[in-house]
Protein backbone atom coordinates (compact mmCIF):
# COMPACT_ATOMS: atom_id res chain seq x y z
CA UNK A 1 0.00 0.00 0.00
CA UNK A 2 1.27 3.45 -0.88
CA UNK A 3 0.52 6.05 1.78
CA UNK A 4 2.46 9.13 2.78
CA UNK A 5 3.04 9.83 6.46
CA UNK A 6 1.89 13.29 7.51
CA UNK A 7 1.96 15.20 10.75
CA UNK A 8 1.70 13.51 14.13
CA UNK A 9 -1.86 13.85 15.39
CA UNK A 10 -1.53 12.03 18.71
CA UNK A 11 1.14 10.66 21.03
CA UNK A 12 0.20 8.25 23.77
CA UNK A 13 2.20 6.32 26.33
CA UNK A 14 3.10 3.51 23.92
CA UNK A 15 2.40 4.78 20.40
CA UNK A 16 2.43 7.74 18.07
CA UNK A 17 -0.29 8.24 15.48
CA UNK A 18 0.31 10.04 12.19
CA UNK A 19 -2.08 11.34 9.57
CA UNK A 20 -1.65 10.19 5.98
CA UNK A 21 -2.66 11.48 2.55
CA UNK A 22 -5.75 9.25 2.87
CA UNK A 23 -8.25 10.79 5.34
CA UNK A 24 -9.53 7.33 6.30
CA UNK A 25 -6.11 5.91 7.19
CA UNK A 26 -3.47 6.61 9.83
CA UNK A 27 -0.04 5.22 10.61
CA UNK A 28 0.57 3.93 14.12
CA UNK A 29 4.20 3.86 15.28
CA UNK A 30 5.00 1.76 18.35
CA UNK A 31 7.47 3.04 20.96
CA UNK A 32 9.77 1.28 23.43
CA UNK A 33 8.51 3.53 26.24
CA UNK A 34 6.91 1.68 29.13
CA UNK A 35 4.56 3.07 31.74
CA UNK A 36 2.52 1.66 34.60
CA UNK A 37 0.06 2.90 37.18
CA UNK A 38 -1.40 5.51 34.81
CA UNK A 39 2.02 6.91 33.94
CA UNK A 40 3.40 7.16 37.48
CA UNK A 41 6.08 4.57 36.69
CA UNK A 42 8.08 5.09 33.51
CA UNK A 43 10.88 3.26 31.77
CA UNK A 44 12.04 1.64 28.55
CA UNK A 45 11.70 -1.94 27.36
CA UNK A 46 14.20 -2.44 24.56
CA UNK A 47 12.53 -3.81 21.43
CA UNK A 48 9.03 -3.59 22.89
CA UNK A 49 7.69 -1.39 20.11
CA UNK A 50 8.63 -3.80 17.37
CA UNK A 51 7.41 -6.85 19.28
CA UNK A 52 4.07 -5.26 20.18
CA UNK A 53 3.52 -4.07 16.61
CA UNK A 54 4.10 -7.48 15.10
CA UNK A 55 2.38 -9.51 17.82
CA UNK A 56 -0.67 -7.24 17.79
CA UNK A 57 -0.94 -7.34 14.01
CA UNK A 58 -0.66 -11.12 13.97
CA UNK A 59 -3.38 -11.51 16.60
CA UNK A 60 -5.67 -8.98 14.93
CA UNK A 61 -5.30 -10.73 11.59
CA UNK A 62 -6.29 -13.98 13.32
CA UNK A 63 -9.37 -12.25 14.72
CA UNK A 64 -10.20 -10.77 11.29
CA UNK A 65 -10.06 -14.24 9.79
CA UNK A 66 -12.66 -15.27 12.36
CA UNK A 67 -15.08 -12.45 11.66
CA UNK A 68 -13.95 -9.75 14.11
CA UNK A 69 -13.44 -6.39 12.33
CA UNK A 70 -10.25 -4.58 13.34
CA UNK A 71 -8.42 -1.40 12.37
CA UNK A 72 -5.33 -3.13 10.94
CA UNK A 73 -4.73 -2.53 7.23
CA UNK A 74 -1.05 -3.22 6.51
CA UNK A 75 2.18 -3.62 8.46
CA UNK A 76 4.78 -1.30 6.93
CA UNK A 77 7.85 -2.29 8.94
CA UNK A 78 8.88 -3.40 12.40
CA UNK A 79 7.28 -0.48 14.20
CA UNK A 80 4.78 1.11 11.82
CA UNK A 81 1.36 -0.09 10.69
CA UNK A 82 -1.34 1.46 8.51
CA UNK A 83 -4.69 1.39 10.31
CA UNK A 84 -8.20 2.57 9.63
CA UNK A 85 -8.86 5.96 11.17
CA UNK A 86 -11.42 5.79 13.96
CA UNK A 87 -12.88 7.90 16.72
CA UNK A 88 -11.95 6.01 19.86
CA UNK A 89 -14.83 5.26 22.21
CA UNK A 90 -13.59 6.45 25.63
CA UNK A 91 -13.82 3.07 27.30
CA UNK A 92 -11.37 0.38 28.28
CA UNK A 93 -13.09 -2.99 27.92
CA UNK A 94 -11.54 -5.56 30.24
CA UNK A 95 -12.11 -9.31 30.12
CA UNK A 96 -10.96 -11.45 33.03
CA UNK A 97 -10.68 -15.25 33.01
CA UNK A 98 -8.56 -15.55 36.16
CA UNK A 99 -8.41 -13.22 39.16
CA UNK A 100 -5.29 -11.04 39.01
CA UNK A 101 -4.07 -7.47 39.35
CA UNK A 102 -6.61 -4.87 40.38
CA UNK A 103 -9.44 -7.40 40.66
CA UNK A 104 -7.53 -9.39 43.26
CA UNK A 105 -6.73 -6.23 45.23
CA UNK A 106 -10.21 -4.77 44.94
CA UNK A 107 -12.12 -7.91 45.93
CA UNK A 108 -9.57 -9.68 48.13
CA UNK A 109 -9.46 -12.69 45.82
CA UNK A 110 -6.20 -14.60 45.64
CA UNK A 111 -4.36 -14.00 42.38
CA UNK A 112 -4.64 -17.03 40.14
CA UNK A 113 -8.16 -17.95 41.25
CA UNK A 114 -10.03 -19.44 38.29
CA UNK A 115 -13.28 -17.60 37.63
CA UNK A 116 -16.50 -19.53 36.99
CA UNK A 117 -17.15 -17.41 33.91
CA UNK A 118 -15.41 -14.52 32.14
CA UNK A 119 -15.88 -11.13 33.78
CA UNK A 120 -16.57 -8.12 31.56
CA UNK A 121 -15.63 -4.71 32.99
CA UNK A 122 -15.62 -1.16 31.66
CA UNK A 123 -13.35 1.69 32.66
CA UNK A 124 -13.58 5.31 31.59
CA UNK A 125 -10.41 6.27 29.68
CA UNK A 126 -8.98 9.16 31.69
CA UNK A 127 -5.52 8.90 33.25
CA UNK A 128 -6.09 11.94 35.44
CA UNK A 129 -8.99 10.12 37.10
CA UNK A 130 -7.20 6.78 37.25
CA UNK A 131 -9.38 5.17 34.56
CA UNK A 132 -12.30 4.61 36.96
CA UNK A 133 -14.50 1.55 36.60
CA UNK A 134 -17.97 2.37 35.28
CA UNK A 135 -21.14 0.41 34.67
CA UNK A 136 -23.46 0.31 31.67
CA UNK A 137 -25.74 2.93 33.25
CA UNK A 138 -22.85 5.40 33.49
CA UNK A 139 -21.92 4.78 29.87
CA UNK A 140 -25.45 5.27 28.57
CA UNK A 141 -26.24 8.24 30.83
CA UNK A 142 -23.09 10.10 29.80
CA UNK A 143 -23.44 9.31 26.11
CA UNK A 144 -20.12 7.52 25.68
CA UNK A 145 -21.91 4.81 23.67
CA UNK A 146 -25.45 3.93 22.71
CA UNK A 147 -27.21 0.81 23.92
CA UNK A 148 -26.75 -0.84 20.51
CA UNK A 149 -23.07 0.13 20.41
CA UNK A 150 -22.50 -1.20 23.91
CA UNK A 151 -24.14 -4.49 22.97
CA UNK A 152 -21.86 -4.77 19.93
CA UNK A 153 -18.79 -3.96 22.02
CA UNK A 154 -19.69 -6.49 24.73
CA UNK A 155 -20.47 -9.33 22.30
CA UNK A 156 -17.31 -8.63 20.32
CA UNK A 157 -15.13 -8.54 23.44
CA UNK A 158 -16.45 -11.90 24.61
CA UNK A 159 -15.92 -13.36 21.14
CA UNK A 160 -12.35 -12.04 21.13
CA UNK A 161 -11.84 -13.77 24.48
CA UNK A 162 -12.98 -17.11 23.05
CA UNK A 163 -10.73 -16.85 20.01
CA UNK A 164 -7.72 -15.40 21.78
CA UNK A 165 -7.85 -17.86 24.70
CA UNK A 166 -7.86 -20.81 22.30
CA UNK A 167 -5.13 -19.35 20.11
CA UNK A 168 -2.83 -18.58 23.03
CA UNK A 169 -3.42 -21.98 24.64
CA UNK A 170 -2.15 -23.60 21.46
CA UNK A 171 1.19 -21.87 22.11
CA UNK A 172 1.29 -22.88 25.78
CA UNK A 173 0.04 -19.52 27.08
CA UNK A 174 -2.84 -18.98 29.51
CA UNK A 175 -4.81 -15.80 28.83
CA UNK A 176 -5.47 -14.36 32.30
CA UNK A 177 -7.06 -11.04 31.37
CA UNK A 178 -6.75 -8.31 28.78
CA UNK A 179 -7.87 -4.82 27.79
CA UNK A 180 -9.50 -3.85 24.50
CA UNK A 181 -10.40 -0.53 22.94
CA UNK A 182 -12.93 0.08 20.20
CA UNK A 183 -13.35 2.87 17.68
CA UNK A 184 -15.96 4.12 15.26
CA UNK A 185 -15.15 4.56 11.58
CA UNK A 186 -16.39 7.48 9.49
CA UNK A 187 -19.34 5.35 8.33
CA UNK A 188 -20.30 4.41 11.90
CA UNK A 189 -18.90 0.87 12.08
CA UNK A 190 -17.50 -0.17 15.46
CA UNK A 191 -14.21 -2.01 15.12
CA UNK A 192 -11.44 -3.28 17.37
CA UNK A 193 -8.63 -0.72 17.66
CA UNK A 194 -5.51 -0.05 19.78
CA UNK A 195 -3.40 -3.23 20.28
CA UNK A 196 -3.32 -6.76 21.68
CA UNK A 197 0.11 -7.38 23.15
CA UNK A 198 2.06 -8.13 26.35
CA UNK A 199 1.35 -4.48 27.24
CA UNK A 200 -2.42 -5.01 27.28
CA UNK A 201 -2.77 -8.68 28.25
CA UNK A 202 -1.70 -10.89 31.11
CA UNK A 203 -0.01 -13.95 29.63
CA UNK A 204 1.09 -16.80 31.94
CA UNK A 205 2.93 -19.93 30.86
CA UNK A 206 0.42 -22.77 31.16
CA UNK A 207 2.90 -25.21 32.73
CA UNK A 208 5.02 -22.98 34.97
CA UNK A 209 2.77 -19.98 35.65
CA UNK A 210 5.61 -17.66 34.63
CA UNK A 211 4.41 -14.15 33.85
CA UNK A 212 5.20 -13.14 30.25
CA UNK A 213 3.78 -9.61 30.10
CA UNK A 214 4.08 -6.07 31.45
CA UNK A 215 3.59 -7.23 35.03
CA UNK A 216 7.31 -8.00 34.97
CA UNK A 217 7.86 -4.25 34.53
CA UNK A 218 5.09 -3.16 36.91
CA UNK A 219 6.29 -5.42 39.72
CA UNK A 220 10.05 -5.17 39.13
CA UNK A 221 10.30 -8.90 38.47
CA UNK A 222 13.16 -8.56 35.98
CA UNK A 223 13.48 -10.36 32.67
CA UNK A 224 11.07 -7.98 30.96
CA UNK A 225 12.69 -8.03 27.51
CA UNK A 226 13.04 -11.81 27.65
CA UNK A 227 9.33 -12.19 28.45
CA UNK A 228 8.27 -10.05 25.49
CA UNK A 229 10.67 -11.93 23.23
CA UNK A 230 9.22 -15.21 24.49
CA UNK A 231 5.76 -14.12 23.35
CA UNK A 232 7.10 -13.07 19.95
CA UNK A 233 8.82 -16.42 19.46
CA UNK A 234 5.73 -18.42 20.37
CA UNK A 235 3.38 -16.42 18.15
CA UNK A 236 5.40 -15.44 15.09
CA UNK A 237 8.91 -16.88 15.38
CA UNK A 238 12.13 -15.41 16.71
CA UNK A 239 13.21 -13.74 13.46
CA UNK A 240 9.84 -12.44 12.26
Amino acid sequence: MSVTMGEMIYEGKAKKVYATDNPNLCIVSYKDDATAFNGLKKGTIIGKGEINNRVSNRLMKMLEANGVPTHVVEELNGRDTVVRRVKIIPLEVIIRNVAAGSMSKRLGVEEGTELLRPVLEFSYKDDSLGDPMVCESHILALGWATEAELETISKTALRVNELLSKHMAETGIRLIDFKLEFGKTSDGQIILADEISPDTCRFWDIKTGEKLDKDRFRRDLGGVEAAYENIRERLIGANA
